[in-house]
């Protein structure tokens, strides 16, 4: 049942471990539970849509990390995680959503058997994947007394990008290429918005020159007219109109590793204020890059980019990028820094983000957006498509 096409040598995942346990030793706790299915993909290899039920991996003092959870999804982990298959523990299925008992009990008895019982607990307790009645049911087993907030740690030790996460954003990269283009070719009044985000499927999935596409952890954003003045809605069965803005938030995915990019598509001729805000935001843009740099601060980015919006009386009140990297639903963001003001993260070669200098209107939304790559010199621009309003008459 080995897993025939790892996506990472295990050179690099006993990389990954190293840093955790360092984070570990630091913050004073001496096993970990990870249940963002993010961590542990990144820790173990992990991949599979089993993240509705309870999981996680344990990772402890010493040896190669656990992966625990439910009973038939065993298998999935031996055909994607590097530890052997005795690292593989699985609880049996009584425990899927009955009230009456809860996985965390069986949870319990590994740690019990694993000689961990005693010891500090470390969990992520603001996650989507770990519920309030895992921590008390937790507490309530007793196997763990002392049980700590880890929320982040292994996020932040995926910051820094390998030269093999790199490369897989890269191809990512080249799908949301495809994707955009697929937008300008297919995209006319009358044609139904479902039909369109249908055509955008099939090229992010197919991929493209060879390299084949994941699904997103976040669905197209592709609001229309009013629609457009929130940053969150996806799409209906309304067809396209002239003299109207959708913007198409989108990614591209290679491995898990996500390469979001924005454009923004106008039916028509539009009007002023439109070709005002893609102006500065193409200002603001350009100021950003100025300050893409090791050493500089995240929020420098954002300090730059408010300035140059504020010379064309504009103002963005919320962060203007976020970093990016291995994601599950319902997020592509990695959940640790920002670009915004008092976010004092030193940028790193690296790094990668999601630069996100998105204008909402009183009757739409534009969104111009990179992926980007902190290198040693700068900052690289991970996909190539055009950085301008999309207008097809």
């Amino acid at each position: 049942m080995a897993n025939a096409n790892p996506a990472f040598t295990n050179a690099e995942y006993q990389e990954r471990i190293a840093k955790t346990r360092a984070a570990m030793d630091k913050a004073g706790v001496d096993l970990i539970l990870v249940t963002d299915p993010s961590n542990m993909a990144w820790l173990t290899g992990y991949d599979g849509w089993s993240f509705y039920v309870h999981q996680g991996v344990l990772l402890g003092p010493d040896g190669d990390p656990i992966w625990w959870g439910r009973g038939i999804d065993g298998n999935g982990a031996r055909r994607t995680v590097f530890m052997s298959d005795d690292h593989i523990r699985g609880y049996e299925d009584s425990y899927v959503q009955n009230p009456s008992k809860h996985p965390m009990e069986d949870l319990s008895n590994l740690i019990r058997e694993m000689g961990w019982d005693g010891k500090t607990l470390g969990v992520e307790m603001d996650n989507y994947y770990f519920s309030a009645s895992c921590y008390t049911s937790l507490l309530k087993c007793g196997a763990n007394k002392d049980i700590a907030d880890i929320t982040g740690m292994v996020n932040w030790q995926r910051a820094v990008k390998s030269a093999t996460e790199i490369d897989y954003m890269r191809k990512a990269a080249r799908i949301v290429e495809a994707m955009h283009a697929t937008i300008r070719e297919k995209a006319e009044p009358g044609l139904k918005k479902n039909d369109l985000v249908a055509e955008i499927y099939s090229t992010a999935i197919k991929g493209v020159d060879g390299i084949w596409g994941d699904y997103p952890a976040i669905v197209p954003m592709a609001p229309s007219g009013l629609d457009a003045t929130a940053p969150h809605l996806t799409w209906d069965d309304q067809p396209m109109k002239a003299g109207e803005a959708t913007f198409f938030e989108i990614t591209g995915v290679y491995r898990r590793y996500h390469c979001p990019q924005s454009r923004t598509l106008f039916l028509g001729k539009p009007p002023q204020k439109y070709l005002d805000a893609e102006k500065a935001v193409a200002d603001g843009t350009a100021a950003v890059f100025e300050v893409a740099k090791p050493g500089n601060l995240c929020e420098d980015i954002a300090n730059a980019f408010n300035a140059a919006l504020a010379k064309h009386g504009f103002l963005k009140d919320n962060r203007c990028g976020y970093a990016i990297g291995l994601s599950y639903p319902p997020d592509w963001g990695e959940r640790t820094m920002s670009f915004r003001a008092g976010d004092k993260t030193v940028l790193k070669p690296g790094m990668t983000f999601h630069f996100m200098p998105a204008l909402w209107l009183d009757d739409g939304g534009i969104e111009t957006t990179e992926p980007i790559l902190i290198t040693e010199t700068g900052f690289e621009r991970l996909a190539d498509t055009p950085a301008k309003l999309v207008i097809k008459d």
